[in-house]
């Protein structure tokens, strides 16, 4: 049994790396109030010689929970960085703007960061959104590094020096946990998946892996993105009586069709992809996690047999921040782990630009940072890291 993921106070930081940290509703509330001005400009006086980052990601809305614990984690690395001097004495600042999980917003967000000059982009979250930042991207030429996303639109080989994954793709994990549930003899499978870009990927994978064993799914229902009316869906799969619904959504919806399909009588078991949000999915059904899946792609961040969480947990301890343990601050964490490596060896010459970050994370790829393997682009027939873990009902999380 590994310690609590369940997060008692958000403890919300500020979107300024090395700032005073601020509590959850004041910082919600700053958030919501810089956007009813028009967004102020985010090149600051304070930023004069700072490497700054852009990063658009949902601070509130259906998916909030999982954009703030990614950036809390990243922060934490960032700011740790600073107090050691930064990168070649240049502090890291991330700018974090909401985008409530909306295409149109993430695009005009980007439009900001490109506006203020920032350095690269970083840890947007979600494949809709990250899509419609695409076009920018292309155009200005500025890498995005971590999206909280495994869609494969953003792993096309035109995409190889634009946009760097950390993550494993939607179809790694669905692969996993078909792999997993055909071992196990249930090959009745259904798919709820969110109705875009996301949950297609998703469908996709599950798609691709059950044809392996000339097998499809039993059924399949959708929900619409930001929206957590699931009754649809639970009737029409429920009454396929599956073996098991594999979830593409979001933690609001899943936690929502979870809670219905067992009050409908389905005695099934639930899978969902990393996306979810383990703690925030967690938090959303309290009692009635117990036995929900969710496949990982970061190590564990209650178990410190690995490298990177070690350092997780004691750069956390360090900072007196009240942040608890989660693995979406474990993946921002990761993320911004592995990022500052790259900026650092394309620093090393003196001179850092855009086309030396790119050069020093290709050069990146194929190794390991704090013992995570990097696989930016493939690796042969090597698998990126995947794992399954299980939630209970008191809040913990067993792998």
């Amino acid at each position: 049994m590994f310690q609590s993921n369940k997060v008692a106070s958000l403890g919300l930081k500020p979107v300024v790396a090395g700032s005073a940290h601020v509590g959850r509703r004041q910082f919600v509330a700053s958030v919501a109030a810089v956007a009813a001005t028009g967004l102020a400009p985010l090149a600051r006086a304070q930023d004069a010689g700072a490497i700054v980052l852009g990063q658009s990601c949902a601070l509130s809305g259906f998916s909030g929970e999982l954009g703030v614990q990614y950036s809390q984690g990243a922060l934490l690395c960032f700011e740790d960085l600073n107090a050691r001097g930064g990168i070649n004495g240049r502090e890291v600042r991330l700018r974090v703007l909401d985008d409530g999980y909306e295409p149109e917003r993430c695009a005009a967000n980007t439009q900001r960061f490109i506006k203020d000059e920032a350095f690269a982009l970083f840890g947007y979250l979600g494949t809709p959104t990250s899509v419609a930042a695409l076009p920018l991207l292309q155009q200005e030429k500025i890498p995005l590094f971590a999206p909280l996303t495994g869609s494969q639109v953003l792993r096309q080989p035109n995409l190889r020096h634009l946009v760097f994954n950390v993550r494993a793709s939607y179809a790694d994990e669905t692969a996993l946990m078909v792999r997993q549930l055909i071992g196990l003899g249930l090959k009745k499978i259904a798919v709820f998946y969110q109705n875009d870009g996301y949950g297609q990927s998703g469908l996709e994978g599950v798609n691709e892996a059950l044809a392996l064993h000339g097998l499809s799914p039993v059924a399949t229902a959708t929900v619409e993105r930001n929206s957590a009316d699931v009754k649809g869906a639970v009737q029409k799969l429920v009454a396929q009586k599956p073996d098991v619904i594999v979830q593409v959504t979001t933690y609001s919806a899943s936690a929502g069709f979870v809670r219905e399909a067992r009050a409908a009588g389905y005695g099934g078991q639930f899978y969902n992809v990393s996306f979810v949000g383990t703690s925030a999915l967690s938090n959303a059904l309290g009692k009635e996690a117990e036995g929900v899946v969710v496949t990982q792609v970061v190590p564990s961040p209650f178990k410190t047999t690995h490298p990177v969480t070690r350092e997780f947990l004691a750069v956390l301890g360090k900072s007196g921040k009240n942040l608890q343990p989660n693995y979406s601050a474990m993946e921002g964490f990761l993320a911004a782990r592995i990022f500052s490596e790259g900026l650092r060896r394309a620093a090393a010459n003196g001179k850092l630009t855009r086309e030396s970050l790119v050069a020093a994370l290709d050069g990146l790829n194929g190794q390991q940072v704090a013992g995570f393997p990097v696989a930016f682009q493939p690796q042969g027939a090597k698998a990126r890291f995947v794992e399954l873990s299980m939630l209970t009902g008191d809040g913990k999380v067993r792998v």
